[in-house]
């Protein structure tokens, strides 16, 4: 079993003030894989003042001297791709083909947009007699979830270095394992010390500690909506900058004249992506009342081929949900639905069997790749975040129809349209009032601007936008 005794603070491994431990599993199995340090208050007061010291220094580089950190940090993740997407498979039990194909290489990408930016000169605006300048904002606390490890860590950090700020980091203590490899991969590029700092731990303790430090500028944050409005009311006592990126409910709205088949395929994948454990996953498929049946069956048969499975076999689709608790979580969720009356299309609250009636490990977290039919668009199923393999499909009798289904959300992250006229799917895209809409399968697009309206979150990540995030604007008069 994996022991990290260490956090990494001011440029060195060093040991704990707090000496509390905190196993983590592998949710395939159950077992414990590792251990971590449970830090403390303690530990954030060293590591927010190693921050702020190094401050003047990084924030002082030219753009070409962060760039060429950035680039350093970048070439040893890429080096380390297969590692990283192993040890993902192994602490969130993303099957390894998504570990290592997007869990271990979007930090790469995020890494590489930046340092793209830093190649080109500094943004000034002059308006009038006024310059416009963008400056470092200071000390960012970056408080993580579990989902992806590695990508929510280097699309927070990333813009946040490359605006010229320092940073404590605070991954989530359930997947933490891939944040102690960032963590020797920016060691041995050389950062300035304190430029960048690891404290684990838990959210009352670490997080709570970093969120209300006066020396601490802005917090980033990613996680749930109970979680986040605490961190927002917390950090408002000492005007702290706080962005949020905070989950969603996103409708795939599949139009009457879109290519069903491809649509529902396409939204099949995306529900069930990493396990459903994923902020931006198309949970409710919209379809025409008229093809409802069709698009029923169609996503049954795509579901049906999400066998749960040992994440680390080459072959599997849907590994196991990270946790026991939110196994549970999403299995009541599932009782709900069959409760409010949506008809149980395939999966449900059996455990998952593998195709000779085997269980896929025993003490896994495995939930049945789960599709619900003839959803209320008021339901709890259709209305709240579940975090899991379940699929809501939504009838609706016309446009005006689905776009009001499709907003009728706390939530406004993500979403998708399907339609035979590009034209007509953009019409639609722009009255859906979330803060991203693909149009017809588009590709993701990490230089775009990354967030949400409504409860999915204050603020942008990804893009120049997010260097915006970690940056003051001054106005200079001449």
């Amino acid at each position: 079993m994996e022991s990290r005794s260490q956090l990494y603070i001011g440029g060195a491994w060093v040991d704990p003030v707090e000496t509390g431990r905190i196993t983590v599993e592998n949710p395939a199995t159950g077992e414990p894989i590792a251990t971590i340090p449970e830090g403390g208050a303690a530990d954030v007061d060293r590591a927010v003042a190693a921050a702020r010291a190094a401050f003047p220094t990084w924030a002082g580089l030219s753009r070409a001297e962060r760039r060429d950190y950035l680039v350093r940090v970048r070439d040893a993740l890429a080096a380390r791709q297969e590692e990283i997407g192993r040890v993902i498979a192994t602490d969130v039990g993303t099957p390894l083909r998504i570990a290592t194909k997007i869990q271990a290489s979007l930090p790469i990408t995020d890494l590489g947009v930046y340092i793209d930016a830093l190649a080109e000169p500094e943004r000034e605006e002059r308006v009038g007699n006024t310059i416009i300048a963008r400056e470092p904002a200071g000390v960012v606390a970056a408080i993580t979830p579990w989902n992806y490890p590695l990508h929510q860590i280097t699309c927070k950090i990333a813009p946040a270095l490359a605006a010229g700020c320092t940073v404590v980091l605070k991954p989530s203590e359930v997947a933490p394992l891939t944040a102690f490899i960032l963590m020797d991969v920016i060691d041995e590029a050389g950062l300035p010390a304190g430029a960048v700092n690891l404290v684990t731990g838990y959210g009352p303790q670490v997080g709570e500690a970093l969120v209300t430090h006066p020396e601490v500028d802005v917090v980033s944050f990613t996680g749930s909506v109970p979680t986040g409005t605490r961190v927002a009311a917390l950090a408002a006592a000492s005007v702290k900058r706080v962005t949020l990126e905070l989950g969603g409910k996103s409708a795939n709205v599949i139009l009457d004249d879109a290519d069903l088949a491809v649509a529902v395929k396409v939204g099949v994948a995306n529900a069930f992506l990493n396990g459903g454990q994923t902020c931006t996953a198309w949970t409710r498929m919209l379809v025409p009342a008229e093809r409802h049946d069709e698009a029923v069956a169609l996503a049954k048969a795509a579901a049906e081929t999400y066998l749960a499975g040992d994440p680390l076999d080459p072959a599997t689709r849907l590994g196991p949900l990270v946790s026991a608790g939110q196994k549970k979580r999403v299995l009541d969720y599932i009782q709900a639905g069959i409760d409010s009356g949506a008809t149980l299309v395939t999966g449900g609250l059996e455990d998952p069997t593998r195709p000779d009636g085997s269980a896929p490990a025993a003490g896994g977290h495995f939930v049945r790749a789960t599709v619900f039919a003839n959803v209320d668009p008021d339901s709890v199923i259709a209305q709240e975040e579940i975090f899991g393999p379940v699929l809501s499909i939504i009838p609706f009798t016309d446009e005006a129809d689905a776009l009001a289904i499709a907003n009728n959300s706390a939530y406004g992250l993500h979403g998708a349209v399907w339609s035979a006229d590009q034209d007509r799917a953009i019409a639609f895209a722009r009255r859906v009032r979330t803060g991203q809409v693909d149009v017809n399968g588009a590709a993701h697009n990490p230089r775009a601007p990354f967030g949400g309206y409504k409860h999915s979150g204050i603020g942008r990540e990804m893009g120049l936008a997010a260097m915006d995030e970690f940056t003051e604007t001054k106005s200079i008069q001449v």
